[in-house]
């Protein structure tokens, strides 16, 4: 029902101004996606927040189909509020998206001083709807060091509820937060505390492993850690997941950013075993670093020769079928499908930016960065995709400057893909990151029913 619902006409995207000193404020941006349009793919509205610094980065919709699950429904609930915190600042915004759906306003903000005293955590990541309350995760805790997990917001006050973990057991980084609506498990991963990324990755750190290379398995219901899965130390910043979508299938997938062995990045499954009701996980896509002329490498990558492919975001199309990775070094966008989760096939690839080959946009010429948030359409048959990863990341990896931008990729319903040569936002003096359409799409919603 999801699949067939109408085609998304505005999308909703964050955008943050990366020097902060000149006073602009970040904003949540309204594109219009409607072909028949005048306006068709052009920012047609923007709200700027209240404060400076934020660095507005993920962000969620209040309400989902999980609002509707029978063990704590809310069935009144509607898909309007976007939830949009900076993370940086850990200032959440609370932003109402009904009486002008271009002109979205804002009707409550919840400093930071309310998360750390209600939730003793900071830096809120992740949102999700859930059946008993909205779900964010939180990198940090109130301090900016660790634990870093997930906290509370009610539903229709968007009150700070308290913090969600009762017994965390070894957990101690965070990043993600999804879960198995229908087997009650909740899943998190790991990148690492704001001091471990807020001024840039360490190589050093890197080097010895000390970023996030665990999963976390917790009872959903009972609020409590039930098992660690360590994908291996080498294994560094295990940072998206993406459960699937059809709540009789007890799988997902998380993607791994680099490999300390050889540069590579990996998509792991995580699964649950037949019988004992314990979960593994293991790799099963690799994707190698590409060689490359050291002068078209950043300084931080240069003794390497090569540019390494660094997957900080894949997505899952709604019937679990093809599964999107963004290699943010090389400038590629991966389809794979996964019609069988243990052995992808990979079906399609486009590329555009990288750090050394630059490829071009048909319609924009030369540009930089490369396809990192990607959001795909219920139908399966869009994916947007903006450029920027985190403003100290950007500058480590872009040096000259990211200049931010959104394209739109079309797909076959069998596989394949391809670059729409004509749709190109580009974005002067911010960057885009995260992007949400209306109605929902498919970063967005977990399902209870079959």
């Amino acid at each position: 029902m999801a699949m067939s619902a109408p085609r998304e006409k505005l999308g909703y995207v964050v955008s943050f101004n990366p020097t902060a000193q000149n006073g602009k404020h970040d904003a949540l941006c309204v594109i219009d996606l409607d072909p028949a349009s005048k306006t068709y793919s052009q920012v047609v509205g923007r709200t700027e927040v209240t404060a400076v610094g934020d660095e507005l980065h993920h962000f969620g919709w209040n309400a989902c189909s999980a609002a509707l699950c029978p063990y704590s429904p809310h069935p009144h609930v509607e898909r309007r509020y976007l939830l949009v915190p900076g993370l940086r600042s850990s200032r959440i915004h609370v932003i109402d998206t009904k009486p002008n759906p271009r002109a979205p306003k804002i009707v409550k903000v919840i400093e930071p001083e309310e998360i750390a005293t209600r939730a003793g955590y900071s830096r809120p990541h992740t949102f999700h709807c859930g059946p008993d309350a909205i779900y964010v995760s939180a990198m940090g805790n109130a301090t900016g060091g660790g634990p870093g997990g997930v906290f509370l917001l009610d539903h229709e006050s968007f009150d700070v509820l308290g913090r969600w973990e009762v017994d965390r057991g070894p957990q101690f980084l965070a990043y993600d937060f999804w879960w198995h609506i229908g087997y009650d498990v909740g899943i998190s991963s790991e990148w690492g505390t704001p001091d471990m990324f807020e001024n840039g990755l360490s190589l050093e750190r890197l080097v010895k492993g000390d970023y996030g290379h665990r999963l976390h398995i917790w009872d959903l219901r009972k609020r409590r850690h039930l098992q660690e899965i360590d994908l291996g130390k080498e294994h560094q910043m295990s940072l998206e997941l993406r459960p699937a979508h059809d709540p009789t299938r007890a799988y997902g997938f998380v993607c791994t950013v680099l490999s300390t062995k050889d540069l590579s990045a990996g998509i792991w499954l995580w699964h649950r075993e037949n019988g004992n009701g314990k979960w593994a996980a293991r790799k099963v896509i690799e994707i190698p670093a590409e060689p490359a002329d050291p002068t078209l490498l950043p300084p931080v990558l240069k003794q390497f020769k090569a540019a390494p492919p660094l997957v900080p975001e894949i997505a899952l199309s709604l019937d679990d079928r093809f599964l999107y990775a963004s290699c943010w070094g090389t400038g590629e966008l991966k389809q794979y499908d996964v019609s069988d989760p243990f052995h992808p096939r990979q079906t399609g690839s486009v590329r555009i930016g990288g750090m050394a080959s630059r490829t071009p946009h048909p319609k924009a010429g030369k540009v930089n960065g490369a396809p990192q948030m990607l959001e795909i359409s219920r139908d399966g048959r869009r994916i947007y995709v903006t450029n920027s990863l985190y403003s100290a990341l950007d500058e480590q990896f872009y040096p000259e400057g990211m200049r931010g931008w959104i394209v739109k990729v079309d797909a076959e319903p069998n596989g394949g893909m391809a670059l729409d040569p004509n749709f190109f936002i580009p974005f002067e003096g911010e960057r885009p990151h995260q992007i949400h359409l209306e109605g929902g799409d498919c970063s967005s919603d977990s399902f209870c029913y079959p």
